[in-house]
């Protein structure tokens, strides 16, 4: 390998090994936070991603799961008063996830604790739009 080969091959080891560390320290933060709520992760995660009335399929694509994980976790949810499943109004056949008052009352707390110590909390909101912009645009490739 070349010096410049090996520099740009111990830059994205380095980078593979912040981006995972990051993903780590957010996915702890998400279930600290959410336990202290009764919460597991995904299911504060459901109720992170839940910002209207939606779909299983569209909250399972929101959760980055299979819409048989997104089931499970919004029939618990569901159990526990957060979420009532409602007709859709324009397809007879599918049912849509919607926040109760407790679930929209819970969510909020929720949201609030996320933001409480988060990751991400010693990025300016400029930068945090730029690491955005450049994990999809790196992603997408």
């Amino acid at each position: 390998m070349t010096p410049d080969r090996e520099e740009l091959a111990v830059a994205e080891r380095e980078l593979c090994g912040l981006v995972n560390g990051l993903s780590q320290r957010i996915e702890g933060h998400v279930r600290v936070r959410a336990a202290t709520l009764g919460l597991t992760a995904p299911q504060a995660t459901a109720l992170r991603e839940l910002t209207g009335p939606m779909s299983l399929r569209e909250l399972a694509e929101r959760m980055s799961c299979e819409p048989s994980n997104a089931t499970f976790v919004a029939d618990k949810l569901e159990k526990q008063g957060l979420v009532t499943r409602q007709p859709h109004p324009t397809d007879r056949r599918a049912k849509r996830l919607v926040l109760t008052e407790k679930g929209t009352e819970l969510r909020e707390r929720l949201l609030t604790m996320l933001m409480e110590d988060s990751p991400l909390a010693g990025l300016s909101p400029d930068e945090q739009q730029t690491l955005h912009r450049l994990l999809l645009r790196t992603a997408g490739s």
